[in-house]
């Protein structure tokens, strides 16, 4: 592990943006200062946080403390899970592989497309008539 006991990751999906720090603990979660359970009623939300900690075996070993801005729900767990994993590289460098393998160091680069002008939407069109 680096010469400070925490490791931080930088996380971005969507519009949101996790900073995320793992230090040697008993696997608690904090999100904004608060319990993982309480910022992420949802449980699936929940299982995406936790998936690069259960990919490398390291769940329960590690304290996560993250802090988000930006986007909705679903976005910022996915970014929250991005930070997971770049903080586990940084940890240990043997876990590349693993999350690699998983899919888990990828950036989703998907985004919102922006809307055209004289446009109803991003692609949607005003409807046409001849007459």
């Amino acid at each position: 592990m680096e010469t400070t006991s925490r490791a931080y990751g930088t996380g971005r999906r969507k519009s949101s943006v996790a900073r995320v720090w793992l230090k040697p603990g008993e696997g608690k979660i904090q999100v904004n200062e608060r319990p993982v359970d309480e910022f992420f009623t949802h449980p699936t939300l929940k299982m995406l946080l936790t998936q690069p900690l259960k990919v490398v075996g390291q769940e329960g070993k590690y304290d996560v403390m993250a802090s988000v801005s930006g986007g909705g729900s679903t976005g910022q767990a996915g970014a929250i899970r991005l930070g997971i994993a770049r903080a586990l590289v940084r940890v240990d460098d043997t876990m590349r592989t693993a999350l690699k393998k998983a899919g888990l160091l990828t950036r989703d680069p998907r985004v919102k497309e922006r809307k055209k002008y004289g446009q109803k939407g991003a692609r949607a069109r005003f409807q046409f008539s001849k007459r």
